[in-house]
């Protein structure tokens, strides 16, 4: 071995040695040292970068340290900001802002405060209902519901009434028939219809009011069930005429139809077309928790009525009959929550258990009954969403055809109203065998009414409306029809 390689050995075991603290640095100081034997000068280094260098040979963690302090030095721009958001926070505290209940702000998370009138609300009627078990005793009776219906074992005329709407719906089945064959015209087929509507709402309402054995609750059973066979029928009828109408047009060739007649009478809609959506599948799940809502519901309202409104109903007839003004309005507002509960109570049970399972049981696939009522803003929209089967024949069948005939869009909506408060008073007079035209006025009230909150409510305000006329308005009217009920059959004995 020459004496330089000699000479350059040991230097290279002594630089491999002392650089085994800090490995980084040790390879730039090699690298420097041959650049500079290649004759080039090393680049000059900050002093921080000596710095940390130096530090690198005390340690690990002082090594961690000196990489930090060269990301982050004292004087950093990132620093300074920091200190200078530190100061402006010291200094000041307020920005500018709305508060919250403002409609400015654009707050609208009032979850609490709903939470807080749930319970308010519940814990109010939980007080009323104490009270009314204190005052009164336990009122449910079950059995007392049944005897309604099982008045008169051998007449039973609602179940006979039921039995023979059976007539109406064979006579509408066999006029179509012939019209779709041709054998009768388009005239005598209207004519034949007519004659068969009429006398769906014409002979169950005067069975009601001969039969003196049938109750009141049977007669409204039994006329609601033909209410809804007309409009169903009419529908159906209706339907078919237009199916002709293009047909003879010479459209495409229609569809043929799976839905039955008799599919069609238990199917819960009022609309009839060639093809209803249908469900994959019966959900058994599903179905079973619809039957058990529909029992429990159906158990809880009755007990509701007559735990909580009868007695309510009959401490109000003497303020009515003595014309006492201020009794009069503290029995309405007695009446209100009640009634209102029994009634949401009611809506839930006929338009979301009773129908949902109707429809899951007959595999019909359109399950919109309602939409959000309870957002309405104005009194139509309410109208329109509540009871959407209803809606949608009024709209198809009654509305949109008046439109066509070139009817102003103020009167149509108008006769729809006048149509609707026909219908309720029909199911309420009759079966009570007194003509009062308390719903008629009630329905009818409903049109200036959904005027005066669409031009001058809106927003909340308008919502508050329709809640004030749902909780005042139905009480009104039980309490107008139970006092001329009470005084016609009851007055001469007290």
């Amino acid at each position: 071995m020459s004496d330089r390689a000699e000479m350059r050995g040991p230097a290279t075991r002594r630089r491999r040695t002392t650089t085994s603290g800090g490995g980084a640095a040790a390879a730039k100081h090699a690298n420097g040292n041959k650049c500079q034997g290649a004759g080039d000068k090393p680049p000059r280094r900050p002093a921080t970068v000596k710095a940390n260098e130096g530090a690198s040979n005390s340690g690990k963690s002082n090594g961690e340290m000196g990489a930090s302090e060269q990301k982050h030095p004292p004087d950093s721009p990132k620093k300074q900001k920091t200190v200078v958001e530190d100061f402006n926070e010291r200094l000041s505290c307020h920005v500018l802002q709305e508060s919250l209940l403002s409609s400015a702000s654009g707050y609208s998370n009032y979850r609490g405060i709903l939470n807080w009138c749930v319970v308010m609300l519940v814990l109010s009627n939980a007080r009323l209902f104490l009270e009314n078990i204190i005052k009164y005793g336990i009122l449910v009776d079950p059995i007392q519901v049944v005897s309604l219906f099982l008045k008169d074992p051998y007449s039973w005329p609602s179940a006979c009434l039921i039995i023979v709407s059976n007539v109406f719906i064979l006579a509408a089945l066999y006029t179509e028939r012939r019209l779709a064959v041709g054998t009768i015209s388009e005239m005598t087929g209207s004519i034949l219809h007519s004659i068969n509507l009429t006398s769906m709402l014409i002979f169950p309402a005067a069975t009601v009011l001969i039969v003196t054995s049938m109750t009141p609750v049977g007669g409204v059973l039994s006329l609601g069930i033909y209410t809804v066979l007309f409009l169903k029928l009419y529908s159906y009828q209706d339907t078919n005429r237009w199916c002709r109408e293009i047909r003879q047009a010479k459209a495409k060739r229609l569809t043929r139809s799976y839905s039955y007649t008799y599919y069609f009478v238990f199917a819960p809609t009022l609309c009839y077309q060639l093809n209803f959506p249908r469900s994959p599948r019966i959900r058994i799940r599903f179905l079973l928790r619809r039957l058990f809502e529909m029992l429990f519901i159906m158990q809880l309202l009755v007990g509701l009525i007559q735990q909580w409104m009868v007695p309510t109903i009959q401490n109000s007839m003497k303020p009515f009959q003595e014309m006492d003004f201020s009794r009069m309005v503290e029995r309405l507002l007695k009446l209100a929550v009640p009634n209102h509960l029994i009634w949401l109570i009611f809506f839930y049970w006929f338009f979301h258990s009773s129908m949902n399972f109707v429809a899951e049981l007959l595999q019909f696939g359109d399950r919109e009954f309602y939409k959000d009522w309870w957002n309405s803003e104005s009194v139509t929209y309410f109208w329109s969403n509540w009871n959407i089967p209803v809606h949608k024949w009024c709209l198809r069948h009654f509305y949109k055809p008046m439109l066509r005939k070139g009817v102003n869009k103020l009167l149509a909506q108008t006769a729809v109203f006048l149509m609707s408060a026909f219908f309720h008073e029909y199911l309420v007079s009759i079966p009570l065998k007194m003509f009062r035209l308390w719903a008629f006025m009630g329905m009818m009230t409903q049109v200036p009414l959904a005027w005066f909150v669409g031009r001058f409510l809106n927003g909340n305000y308008g919502n508050a409306a329709v809640w004030i006329s749902l909780i005042i308005g139905q009480p009104v009217a039980v309490l107008m029809y139970v006092h001329d009920y009470y005084v016609i059959h009851h007055g001469g004995t007290t």
